[in-house]
């Protein structure tokens, strides 16, 4: 079982926690990092010294470090010879509280997950911002924009001019639709009603015959007015 994220602790043992008591503390029933069928037991049950594990070959626990009173290290070891031996865990001990220190493995394989799921909430965090559209494309959209938007002030927008081509065309297919499509009503005052283009009187043409003789008049006038020439010019007395 992985005892990486698990403590263990007795208070009653922390005010007498020293170097010769910390393995005794260490060895506890109830504690889950201690192996009962290592050589500190054999030694504990037949009342022997912890001088005698050099003569042994097994797992076993020694006081590696010690900073009374609050910290102690101890580490759990496989001896093969007196001289021969090779570590399997360590376990430091804070006020009391035992921990299983890390091996470096676990470090790595810690960080890593760590580093994967910072850049990973990063990369979903931008997708969110991220639009898309056929005719613009792809773009960024933040929160903090919608915020200043709602802040400032909304300006109107100007209309823009239409063209000279835009207005020369609009009107070129508003008379070609007149022509196809002549109204039916006119509404010849502002405020009045609507009124048929047949009920519309039209006014009276004038007679060609009348047209004619003003024409008349007009040219005699003129030729006697040519005939007469221009006045006299009388002479300035100095």
């Amino acid at each position: 079982d992985n005892l990486l994220g698990i403590s263990w602790v007795d208070s009653s043992w922390i005010p007498i926690l020293n170097n010769g008591s910390v393995l005794d503390y260490f060895s506890e029933r109830s504690n889950p990092f201690y192996d009962r069928t290592c050589n500190n037991e054999v030694v504990k049950m037949q009342r022997m010294t912890l001088d005698h594990l050099n003569q042994m070959v097994g797992v076993e626990y020694i006081l590696l470090h010690a900073q009374e009173p609050i910290l102690f290290i101890i580490r759990k070891q496989q001896r093969q010879s007196p001289t021969q031996v090779m570590p399997l865990a360590d376990y430091y001990i804070i006020a009391g509280v035992i921990y299983q220190a890390p091996d470096l493995g676990s470090v790595i394989n810690s960080r890593v997950l760590t580093a994967v799921h910072g850049i990973q909430s990063a990369f979903e965090e931008a997708m969110s911002y991220c639009r898309y559209h056929p005719s613009k494309g792809y773009w960024w959209h933040f929160k903090d924009e919608e915020e200043r938007e709602k802040t400032k002030p909304k300006a109107k927008k100007k209309e823009e001019p239409s063209s000279i081509f835009q207005r020369q065309r609009v009107d070129a297919l508003l008379l070609d639709l007149r022509q196809k499509f002549p109204p039916r009503f006119v509404q010849q005052k502002p405020g009045e009603k609507p009124v048929p283009v047949d009920q519309i009187k039209k006014e009276p043409e004038p007679v060609p015959e009348a047209v004619k003789q003003e024409e008349k008049e007009t040219v005699k006038n003129a030729q006697s007015a040519g005939a007469k020439g221009p006045p006299e010019k009388r002479m300035r007395l100095q």
